[in-house]
């Protein structure tokens, strides 16, 4: 079984891949077909590692769905927008074989789980302790940044329980253009 680090040794451009990633990412250069074969391989073999290190067999459908979920960094999304997401890419799943992913994916710790909206639950690819505004008009997630909120006296948990982890969501909108108003 090949590691994460054994994989990047073995793409033999680990440094070079990941600025070119960044580069990609960042929409600062198109992708040569070099360029995403070798970064396709590099996060190929993370992904089953990633998988196997969670507890988790690396199918066919995880695979997908977590080069999906990961393939972009850290962001926020909802089952629905992985659903699109992976239609777009010719991944033929059933809605609730991302719900069940997504689940598994969290008992896993790979995301967390965000509440905000109603019914819909956002899955957040960043498990670090971290804060959230949610932008009511278009339906997204964005990151506080750290040391911007003060989490202070916070209750003993009951008898028997611990403080699993603090959501913070701090629901945001578009400011009114008060000269349109008038």
């Amino acid at each position: 079984m090949r590691s994460c680090d054994a994989a990047r040794e073995a793409v033999n451009k680990t440094q070079e891949l990941k600025f070119k990633r960044r580069r990609i990412m960042d929409n600062r250069a198109k992708p040569s077909q070099d360029d995403t074969r070798d970064i396709a391989r590099l996060s190929s073999f993370c992904v089953f590692e990633r998988l196997r290190s969670a507890g988790l067999r690396p199918t066919r459908q995880r695979v997908a769905l977590c080069n999906l979920i990961f393939g972009a960094g850290d962001r926020h999304l909802s089952a629905e927008e992985l659903h699109e997401e992976a239609h777009r890419a010719g991944e033929p799943v059933s809605l609730a074989t991302v719900y069940n992913t997504l689940h598994q994916f969290t008992d896993a710790g790979l995301v967390r789980p965000l509440s905000a909206e109603g019914q819909r639950t956002y899955f957040d690819t960043n498990t670090s302790d971290h804060f959230h505004f949610f932008v009511e008009s278009d339906n997204t997630m964005i990151d506080i940044p750290d040391g911007m909120v003060s989490v202070t006296n916070i209750p003993e948990p009951p008898e028997g329980m611990e403080i699993v982890n603090i959501d913070v969501v701090v629901r945001v909108r578009r400011k009114r253009d008060k000269s349109k108003l008038a």
